[in-house]
């Protein structure tokens, strides 16, 4: 399934009018018309989720598979990519897709609330993807995974989840307490999806969730470029 959400959500993304693959939405002035009234049918507009059509109560659902531009798309699908599987192969195929849609709407549900006059559309599969870093820091705490960091010019360097993934976490915190209401990255989604990942696997698993080294493969943990 974390093939298969990838696939889905580019091929979302190229038919839509954020790719500029489909000439059918014009150019120009045209072009960021379609994008906008594209993003706000299918994305989460706060003002109008809570005071509005019963049908924008499905919009944080169809938000999850629509991105703002490639670099958005190819972000999201890369942390996907590098945390997914082994998240997958621990909780099996449909626990896994009903977690990664329940805690995307729900974190979308959650900067929705908290910016409940807010009137930008929100769109993007960043809190689905950020639970998932939440439950691979529990079920995988050890795991290596490779970063790049630009203040030691971009050498990677292997670490374990339990430090890349706070340290991950605390840069979205520190992120939503200097973001305004415009538009943006909505750091709050990324901060409620990680709780809410990192939530439900103590629950859900407990202490017997936690994987030793010799169970999880490591190249799995080692997909970060």
């Amino acid at each position: 399934m974390t093939y298969g959400l990838i696939v889905l959500c580019g091929l979302v993304f190229a038919l839509g009018p954020a790719s500029g693959l489909v000439p059918g939405y014009g150019s120009g002035g045209a072009l960021l018309a379609a994008q906008r009234a594209y993003f706000r049918h299918w994305g989460v507009v706060p003002a109008e989720l809570f005071d509005g059509p019963a049908g924008a109560a499905l919009t944080p659902a169809t938000a999850l598979f629509v991105h703002g531009s490639w670099v958005h798309l190819l972000g999201n699908m890369l942390f996907l990519f590098v945390f997914g599987v082994m998240t997958e192969e621990r909780m099996g195929r449909v626990e896994f897709t009903l977690f990664y849609v329940g805690c995307g709407y729900l974190a979308l549900l959650g900067y929705a609330a908290a910016n409940a006059a807010s009137e930008q559309s929100l769109v993007g599969a960043s809190g689905a993807v950020s639970a998932v870093l939440g439950a691979f820091l529990y079920l995988f705490p050890r795991a290596r995974v490779t970063s790049l960091l630009p203040f030691l010019f971009f050498l990677p360097l292997r670490f374990p989840a339990w430090v890349v993934l706070p340290s991950w976490a605390a840069l979205q915190w520190l992120a939503a307490g200097r973001a305004s209401d415009g538009p943006g990255v909505a750091y709050l989604a990324h901060l409620v999806g990680f709780g809410l990942g990192f939530g439900y696997a103590w629950v859900r698993y407990g202490r017997t969730a936690r994987v030793k080294a010799a169970a999880a493969p490591v190249t799995e943990g080692e997909r970060q470029p």
